[in-house]
């Protein structure tokens, strides 16, 4: 049976590293990828750079206005109201590159193979075809928006192209089966199909409560569907690093604090 031809951009790429990852694009000519404002690592010349109104998708109507107010939609989750297009304007291939933010890894999206629709965490977007949609999802169950670690307003991309999402620490992605339940820290969710039922569970126990460390909540994911899981949160991350930063030993100050410095690789 014949593959159902794309409607946005066909485009060719290849990831690069480990935990510092990129992703490089090569486009034929006349081809655009998009991306967020500051994403982008290094392009051959012959690609133009265009600062555009949301993300240039043909679901854009309306003229000037209504381009303006899907654009503006991306400031609720957190993004300029601008994003940055590079088209291959010369004959024969070219590339651009796209960096991770962070040490992580990057996630490739077939849009086509994966029904059209994901809803990802708000901060997740990296690159995409042109034409696949970026726009926004409301959480609609309250316990959901309140506590599910990422609100009430997360990224959905929609298309029949190929999108790049990032995240941190190793990622994982599950299947999930009809009825299947999978409970996670809700600010490991980084990805998952509209047909996965999303809602909050909270922590039982009063010594889990108080004492478990792992958050009053759990995000409840069943199936059918797939779910992108990170191991480890930015915020999490930033947390930790300031942590470390602000932390004082009770004998700082004294020998004994100056040697426990030097064992710790502090000094």
């Amino acid at each position: 049976m014949a593959e159902t031809p794309r409607v946005n951009h066909d485009i060719d790429y290849k990831i690069y590293g480990e935990e510092l990852q990129f992703v490089e694009i090569e486009l034929d000519p006349q081809e655009t990828a998009i991306a967020e404002s500051g994403a982008m690592m290094m392009m051959e010349d012959g690609i133009q750079m265009q600062t555009i109104f949301g993300d240039g998708s043909t679901q854009q109507s309306g003229g000037f206005l209504g381009k303006l107010m899907s654009a503006g939609k991306r400031i609720l989750t957190g993004e300029s109201l601008f994003m940055t297009a590079f088209t291959n304007a010369v004959q024969g291939k070219k590339k651009v590159s796209f960096a991770a933010p962070y040490t992580g890894k990057i996630i490739t999206l077939d849009l086509q193979e994966l029904g059209g629709t994901i809803i990802a965490q708000k901060d997740a977007f990296l690159c995409a075809a042109k034409g696949v949609s970026v726009g926004i999802h409301f959480q609609r169950k309250l316990g959901t928006g309140l506590f599910g670690g990422e609100g009430f307003i997360m990224q959905k991309l929609e298309g029949d192209g190929f999108a790049f999402l990032h995240a941190g620490g190793f990622i994982v992605e599950r299947i999930l089966k009809p009825g299947e339940v999978l409970k996670i820290d809700t600010g490991c969710v980084v990805a998952y199909t509209p047909d996965v039922d999303f809602d909050i569970e909270f922590v039982r126990g009063i010594k889990n409560f108080m004492f478990g460390g792992e958050g009053l909540f759990f995000a409840r994911m069943q199936g059918p569907g797939k779910v992108w899981i990170q191991s480890l949160p930015i915020s999490r991350l930033a947390g930790r690093i300031m942590q470390y930063g602000t932390y004082n030993r009770k004998e700082e100050g004294s020998l004994l604090g100056g040697i426990g410095n030097i064992f710790d690789g502090r000094e």
